[in-house]
Parts: structure tokens; sequence; C-alpha cells
């Protein structure tokens, strides 16, 4: 057998414990939301990356977000808000009148126009915008080019909102909750008040199996986790339920227990959070 751990599985050692072991080599854990948040945002910016010197800037920003973006040295450049507008405008003043920029808010459109002094010699400009609607951006902006700039703006999350979460009525069972749990997992679906976290671990092999978690759910009360498990053996295997999830283990759930060589099945383990006692 190869990987971290030769020869059999220790006595009263499940899967589970054995990834835990190995979660040190993982990536970093993402909330599904903030990720698909940061990818518009990066997509805009990828975008704009893009386009040829001194285009148009079209960015998706969050809420509380940064905006990067390119401003005229020489010119206006121009911050337009979609299906919104600027109610103000925060920046420091500068000590040097040479390194200082004006902001004009111009008030049918909402729409606020940048310039910087003559001898400008700051590579970039920084200050900060509220919206109408009642959202806050960060703006750094690049200094460079004789050409008047534009740049549009569009908030992801009203472009792209979150799915509401699935809502459970109080006082459900351990029972209860698990098969909620591992039914809004099997789907991927949003569970209000859980955090869902796409956490990748390296995969572990254990004899002929390949074990990788895959995403975790995270409440207040239990968590549930995703395994995917491998058979790179050349003879079925056969997983249970002992061997899958720990002792603590509220529930399990294998989709497919009985593995031909080289099939894959999803295994969904609920455990109690650590916040209610449990050790996920």
């Amino acid at each position: 057998m190869s990987g971290p751990f030769p020869g059999t599985i220790p006595q009263g050692f499940s899967f589970m414990a054995i990834l835990e072991l190995s979660a040190g080599a993982s990536l970093a854990p993402r909330l599904w939301w903030a990720e698909r948040a940061i990818g518009v945002a990066l997509m805009g910016v990828g975008l704009a990356n893009a386009a040829p010197a001194y285009a148009d800037q079209t960015l998706m920003v969050a809420d509380n977000g940064t905006v990067h973006c390119e401003a005229s040295a020489k010119d206006l450049t121009r911050i337009s808000l979609k299906d919104d507008q600027f109610a103000s405008v925060s920046k420091v003043q500068a000590a040097n009148p040479a390194d200082d920029f004006q902001v004009v808010n111009e008030s049918l459109r909402g729409d606020i126009y940048l310039s910087v002094a003559n001898g400008f010699s700051k590579p970039s400009i920084s200050f900060f915008g509220t919206t109408r609607k009642g959202f806050v951006y960060k703006f750094i902006c690049a200094v460079g080019g004789s050409d008047a700039r534009q740049v549009f703006i569009a908030n992801a999350d009203v472009e792209h909102p979150r799915p509401v979460g699935e809502q459970w009525p109080a006082g459900l069972s351990a029972q209860d909750a698990s098969s909620r749990l591992i039914a809004a997992m099997y789907l991927q679906k949003p569970i209000e008040g859980f955090d869902i976290t796409w956490r990748t671990l390296v995969p572990v092999n254990i004899d002929a199996l390949v074990v990788q978690m895959v995403g975790q759910y995270v409440g207040a009360s239990y968590t549930g986790k995703l395994l995917k498990i491998t058979n790179r053996g050349a003879k079925p295997a056969v997983l249970t339920e002992d061997k899958v999830a720990p002792a603590d283990a509220i529930a399990v759930s294998i989709t497919n227990p009985r593995l031909a060589p080289g099939e894959a099945t999803t295994a969904f383990i609920v455990q109690r959070s650590a916040d209610a006692g449990g050790q996920p």
C-alpha cells in the first residue's frame, strides 16, 4: 500500500479519522458564496486587464469590496454605477496640493468625475464611495495616460444574488436533522445557519481505496462532511459504516457501498459540531 499510512488501518480508525490527520496538507477553506463573489470579481478584473490600453473598464464588485481601476493623469475619469448612484465620496486631503486629486459628484446621473493636479507624482489615488443603495466601495485607481477614462461598476450581490438557504423548523431531533443535512449535502443545497466549505484534502491511499474529503457543512449543532472514495484496486471493495465514519458519528450514508474496480462513491457523515460538544 502507498501513501502516508502504510499497512492496514489501525483498529478503531475510520477513513474520516485518517483524513483529519492529513488535514494539514489541505487547501485553505473557502465559503461557497465568497468563492463565487471573488470569482465574479476576478472575472471582471480579468476582462478589464485584457482590454486594450485606455479602454472603458467594466467591473463587478461586492459590497465593502475594493475597486481596482485606472484613472487618467491628464484628463477626466468618470465612474458610473449600474442601477445606482453615488451619494458621497470620502477622501483625505493631501498635504501637498500637487499630490491631491479632485472629485466632482454629478447630480443628474449620480456619477463621479476624478481629476489629478498637474505634476501629480503618486502612482495611484484612493478613496471610499458610498452609494444611494447603501453600498460602500474602496477605490484604488492607478494613475496614468493622457486620455479620458470611464469605469462602470455593477454590484456582485445584486447581479448574482446568493441563494436563500433551506430553513429548518425548530426542535428537530438529531435523526431528523441528520436526514435533512444529508439530503442537502447530496443536492449541494444551502441551509440557513450553515457555512458551506469546499475544502479538498490531499487524497489518502488506504489499501486499494483512495479517500478524499471534498466538502463540509458547519452549523451550530451539526457538522456534515462529504467524502469521495475510489476503488483503485483490481478487486471489488465493500465499504462499511464503521470504517467510513468515526465512532461519534450521528449518521452515515454511503451512496454505493459496493465498489467495482475503478468505481467511486460519495459518503456523507454527520457529527455534532464542536460548539455543541462534538469533535468534527
